[in-house]
Parts: structure tokens; sequence; C-alpha cells
């Protein structure tokens, strides 16, 4: 049979997981999906697209795939019995965000016939909140479906393992991340290769990426403040942290403008309840969607960075990303140390951590930004060529 023929709509549109398309269709077509799921893979292998799909088809009374108001709700997170829920705690999932989840899981759908969780880092649940999932995973509700995603299998506690249906999602290589997203926006290989970099190699975020001007113009930004660093005083730098955070606003300000309309939307027929609860579930998206802003700043940065070394490595395979900023990076190389760049990387992977740890998001850039002029004024040279 043909590979077109083994897909249904929403998943023929999967980019590179024909496995998993392939398993999620017979599971549609038979009607019989599992109480829980676990989506097991790397960052950047789909598995948000895969479980926004999924979501469509398990909530559609036509299977997914069509632009109908159901389709356009999962979509957008708005959906009332779509719920995503991403870790509030700096460690992982907070024992009150799952006893919400176990309540809410015993209330009736509100639109569709079924309800979908999706637990977005299902490798941060330890302690009293896996605990408490694991009491529903083993006596779930009949019209209720977990989907937990996890960069790695392995990280997941073994009795939430044992309760889900594993799907295992490949790597992706790098050309065909490239080729993929080319396919899906029509831009030129250069610019997919910049959007995968921007977005952490995630291929619905970096169409996601190309599509948005604004976060198109927040990457020029962080740019722009990366390529100053090295001239820049003490004033400057911290003036160049208060203008990322400006920037950040405007791709969010299009996310609460969409969520503002989908709100409006959801007046005629929701209860007051309901409407509370996606209230809630819109600012937790909301919450999600700008620390992805952040990871993109960050990715940014360690991507320009990486092109540094890069340039410094000529016997490397690998090429520069920001081939639009070459001109400043070729420079850097020739006077900035590899050891630099590497404790340069490091500063960006703490900031990382320290927002993770709920530190707040212009202190964490200022402190990133700092170290990297200081380590960007490195005057040991860069490592030696062969």
């Amino acid at each position: 049979m043909p590979q077109n023929q083994l897909i249904d709509p929403p998943f023929n549109d999967l980019t590179g997981q024909d496995r998993v398309a392939q398993f999620l269709t017979a599971v549609i077509r038979s009607d019989t999906p599992a109480h829980a799921y676990l989506f097991a893979g790397p960052l950047g292998s789909g598995k948000t697209e895969a479980t926004g799909a999924f979501a469509q088809a398990l909530l559609c009374e036509q299977g997914g795939g069509d632009a109908c108001d159901t389709c356009l709700r999962v979509a957008h997170g708005t959906h009332p019995d779509f719920h995503v829920v991403p870790p509030l705690g700096a460690a992982g999932y907070l024992a009150e965000q799952i006893q919400e989840i176990i309540a809410s899981a015993q209330r009736a759908p509100v639109r569709a016939h079924r309800k979908v969780y999706l637990l977005t880092r299902g490798d941060l649940l330890s302690g009293h909140a896996a605990n408490a999932l694991l009491k529903t995973l083993e006596e779930p509700p009949a019209d209720t479906i977990f989907v937990l995603m996890a960069r790695n299998r392995d990280a997941v506690l073994e009795t939430i393992v044992s309760r889900c249906q594993v799907l295992p999602f490949r790597r992706i290589p790098e050309d065909e991340a490239i080729a993929l997203v080319v396919e899906k926006t029509g831009v030129a290989p250069e610019d997919a290769r910049i959007a995968l970099a921007a977005t952490g190699g995630s291929l619905i975020y970096a169409a996601q990426f190309m599509r948005s001007e604004e976060r198109r113009n927040l990457r020029v930004a962080t740019l722009e403040v990366l390529e100053r660093l090295v001239h820049a005083d003490d004033a400057s730098v911290l003036d160049s942290a208060k203008l990322l955070i400006v920037k950040m606003r405007a791709p969010l300000d299009v996310v609460k403008m969409e969520q503002q309309r989908q709100l409006e939307q959801s007046r005629d027929f929701l209860s007051t309840g309901n409407l509370s609860r996606l209230e809630t579930q819109l600012r937790r998206e909301l919450t999600s969607r700008e620390r992805e802003t952040i990871g993109e700043i960050l990715d940014v940065t360690s991507s320009w960075i990486r092109d540094i070394m890069v340039v410094q490595l000529p016997r490397s395979s690998e090429r520069p990303v920001n081939v639009d900023a070459l001109t400043n990076i070729t420079k850097l190389a020739e006077q900035v140390s590899l050891a630099a760049c590497v404790r340069a990387l490091d500063a960006v992977r703490e900031a990382e951590r320290q927002i993770q740890y709920n530190v707040s998001v212009q202190l964490a850039l200022e402190v990133m930004l700092f170290a990297l002029r200081e380590e960007l004024t490195d005057t040991r040279g860069p490592a030696p060529r062969e």
C-alpha cells in the first residue's frame, strides 16, 4: 500500500516521523485510544506537532485535519477540553498542579466527548506530583486521555512509563530538518537553518518563527546587542538587557491578541466556571510562550557563539548559521580564545538555569551579557589553527 494511504489527516502533516504517524492513524481509525501515552524523543523531533495533531483527531468529530472550529481551537490551545500543562515549579511539576488536573479530569467534557491533558515535560514529574498522577493513571476516567512528552524516555519515572504507551521519536538530521522546514514554509534553506537554530531545532517552532515578523525581529535585535558588546560600557550593557525585554513583548502581544479573540468567541457557550478555567489555561499558555521567547534569545546567542567557534576551527565540517552576521563573527573569531567561547556558552546555560528557577528575566540577561562581554574581550587570542 502506498505510504500516503497509511496515514490520515492530520497526521500526514507530521514531519519526519512516519512510523509515529502510522501508529496514531491506526489508533484513530480503530477508535480505541489508550488512556495514557508517552511521546519520547529529542528536542526538535516533532513531539509538539504530533501531540497537537493527536489532540485534534481525538476531539474532532471528523477525526481532525480540517480547518473546523474544534481543530482551530486545539491548534491555538484554547479548546476547553484540551489542557496543556507545563511545569510551574523551578524543578518541575507542583503537587498542586497535578491535584488540579485530577479534579478537572473528574468533570465532564465541555464541548467534545472526551478530554485530553498534555503534560509538556513528563521527565519533570517526581515526588508528590508523580505519586498523585500515578493514582489517576491507574484508574483514569473513561473520557480522559493523558499525553506526556519527554526528551528522554529514561528520564521519566519507570512507574509512569509502565502505565503509558510509549511512542519513540527519532532524531532528525540537520539536512533533513532543513528540507522539511523549506517544504513547510517555502523559505530558502539558509533561512530554514537560521530558524532551526533560533528555536532549539524544533521543526514546528521553526515554521512558526518564519511566519512571525516579530520573532524574526527579536533575533535581529539579539544579534545587534551581541555585536555591540565588545565596545559596550556598563550602562550600555544594562540598556541592552532592557531593549531585549522590550523586543520580547512584540511576539507576546500577538499571542495576547489571539487569546483575547478566542476568549471572546468562547463567552457565548461556556459557563462561568468553565470560562474561568479557560482564562487560567490561557494565562499558563502565555507564560509558556514567554519562556519560549526567552529561550529563543538564548538559542540565538548560543548559535552566535558556536559560529565563532566554527570559524575558529576550519577543519570542522560545520558551517556558520548566522550568515547575516558573518562579518562580525569572523572578526571576533580572530580575537577571542576558544576557551573563552566555551565559558561564554556556559554563561548562556547559567542564564537559562537561573530563569528556570524564577530569577528575574532582566537580571538573568544582564548577568549573562556582562559575562559575555568579559569573555569576548579575552585577549589571549583564538585557538591555534593547523
